[in-house]
């Protein structure tokens, strides 16, 4: 496959829980295993059904996770929806040495400490079609509690503040569209892709 990730790039992922960024990069890595890979993050979240330590996450407790932030071990990390989250230094480093591509699923918080400090990376910012869609796909999928869903609908209205200075702007309305434009910003040399109407709707979203 002729694509951007045989330069072993860094994909920079962001978006509102529920916006469907997890089901994005799943696809994305499914179409090229062998050259794109995703970030593996520390995290002090309790495991979810079926997450397995090393391979979902690295499971740490905060004691661990603080050990790792003194030793300068984490390109970015952050404190989201009550847990703290990191990415490690040498992971990614190894995975971009060898030649393949690291995908990074962060917060909006571990953008901003690296997006001036890491060259050649690639960011991009899933919005959702409205507020509303959005709170009914968090309900749907029924992982949260009514409290919790509420928490991050006031975090999405933050992260969605930030979504500006990502360098593409990809509209979540139509999985399938959604996830064909972001295969082509990512596997296509020099693909164009105007931001210039999903702006407008994410000004909307923030109106």
């Amino acid at each position: 496959m002729s694509n951007n990730a045989k330069s072993a790039k860094l994909f920079i992922f962001a978006a509102p829980s529920g916006a469907g960024k997890s089901s994005i990069i799943k696809k994305i890595i499914s179409k090229d295993k062998d050259n794109i890979q995703l970030s593996v993050s520390v995290t002090t979240r309790p495991p979810r059904d079926g997450e397995i330590h090393t391979k979902d996450y690295f499971f740490v407790d905060e004691k661990e996770f603080s050990e790792l932030k003194e030793k300068n071990a984490f390109i970015e990390f952050a404190y989201v929806h009550g847990h703290q989250y990191g990415t490690l230094r040498n992971f990614v480093n190894e995975k971009l040495k060898s030649g393949i591509s690291i995908i990074l699923d962060i917060d909006v918080q571990g953008y901003t400490q690296i997006k001036d400090s890491l060259q050649d990376t690639i960011s991009i910012f899933i919005i959702p079609p409205s507020l509303e869609e959005l709170k009914n796909r968090l309900i749907a999928r029924g992982l949260d509690s009514k409290e919790v869903i509420e928490k991050r609908m006031i975090n999405a209205k933050k992260e969605l503040n930030h979504a500006f200075s990502f360098d593409y702007l990809v509209l979540n309305d139509n999985f399938n569209k959604a996830l064909d434009d972001i295969s082509n910003i990512i596997f296509i040399d020099d693909f164009e892709y105007a931001n210039d109407k999903n702006l407008n709707i994410l000004k909307d979203l923030l109106d």
